[in-house]
């Protein structure tokens, strides 16, 4: 990577410190539990010595019966880039129980590596170390997603990641979404995350706690798995009738548009239009999803003007998800 590559992928990687915090991990992992026993657990966006993401498997490893625990963390080699306390280079830490009966995490049960490199996911060293995971937990850089869950699936990884709403339409996520290899988890909306002390103070969704810690919140925040969970199976009731005033077509497309998922019509079998958030009630049982607009081409929805967004009365709608629902 030359100078002025690396320089951007540190500051990149900077601005995509968000810490989650341990409330927010726990209320989401709870609902994977019997997925854990026997898995090697791996969290390469982790600094160890931090992430609560890291302390939570260790407090837990026993309980949910894991082989084995990895955290990796980026790293950049110019501290002046990327400066998160006492270490300059990316580190590699392995975790497999506690072995003194003690139930507390002693310095010598951990293993410590560090890394030949900047301990970037993407570099053939965390690639090794990705191999030998069963599950990745993480928080990954909302800048790199489309890489980070790319990287996943090409290496067929099972993965309970935090991503942006908005990845929903990217051409590279929603095609996995679509076909049920990827799912969205449990929590869908506002998640407040911790930042670093240098971070700049913004407008809204930004503040400093009693004790200096700065603070940043997203409300269009999501999980994503690719895991078997009880939500996906959870049918969504509808109890809205059809009406032609409430739910007009499409100029441009053989299909009504749905404002807000909870009004999905119960007596109508034919395609409609979603708002994205419709994704985080989606049972394959109860909906087929057939395309998304704004890039039609991908998504095979064949527009009558040629356009890749959906129109009412010569409006141009908010991006939509097409679905249609299953017999019953």
């Amino acid at each position: 990577m030359g100078d002025n590559a690396a320089l951007t992928a540190a500051k990149r990687a900077k601005k995509d410190e968000f810490y989650t915090q341990r409330v927010d991990i726990e209320n989401e992992l709870r609902h994977y539990k019997a997925h854990f026993k026997g898995k090697v657990v791996l969290c390469n966006c982790d600094d160890p010595r931090q992430s609560e993401f890291f302390k939570y498997f260790v407090e837990n490893f026993e309980k949910l019966g894991l082989k084995r625990l990895i955290a990796t963390c980026y790293k950049s080699q110019d501290v002046d880039l990327f400066s998160q306390g006492d270490c300059e280079r990316a580190i590699c830490q392995v975790y497999e129980g506690d072995k003194n009966g003690n139930m507390v995490l002693d310095d010598d049960e951990v293993g410590v590596r560090v890394l030949n490199g900047d301990g970037d996911f993407r570099s053939e060293e965390c690639i090794e170390i990705l191999k030998e995971a069963d599950i990745v937990v993480t928080n990954p850089p909302f800048s790199l997603f489309r890489d980070y869950v790319e990287q996943l699936i090409k290496y067929r990884k099972k993965f309970v990641i935090i991503g942006n709403q908005n990845a929903i339409t990217y051409k590279e996520i929603f095609p996995l979404l679509k076909n049920n290899e990827v799912w969205i988890g449990y929590k869908f909306g506002d998640m407040a995350f911790k930042v670093p002390a240098d971070s700049e103070p913004r407008a809204t969704r930004y503040w400093q706690d009693e004790s200096g810690q700065k603070w940043r919140s997203m409300g269009n925040v999501c999980w994503y798995t690719n895991l078997d969970i009880q939500k996906r199976h959870e049918k969504l009731p509808l109890y809205k009738k059809y009406t032609p005033e409430d739910f007009p077509k499409y100029d441009n497309y053989d299909a009504i548009n749905v404002n807000k998922t909870s009004d999905i019509p119960y007596d109508y079998n034919g395609v409609m239009g979603v708002p994205i958030t419709f994704m985080d009630k989606y049972c394959p049982e109860q909906f087929e999803i057939l395309g998304i607009t704004n890039h039609g081409d991908m998504a095979g929805i064949p527009f009558a003007n040629g356009n890749c967004f959906a129109e009412v009365n010569g409006k141009r709608m908010y991006v939509r998800i097409f679905i249609r629902r299953r017999g019953e």
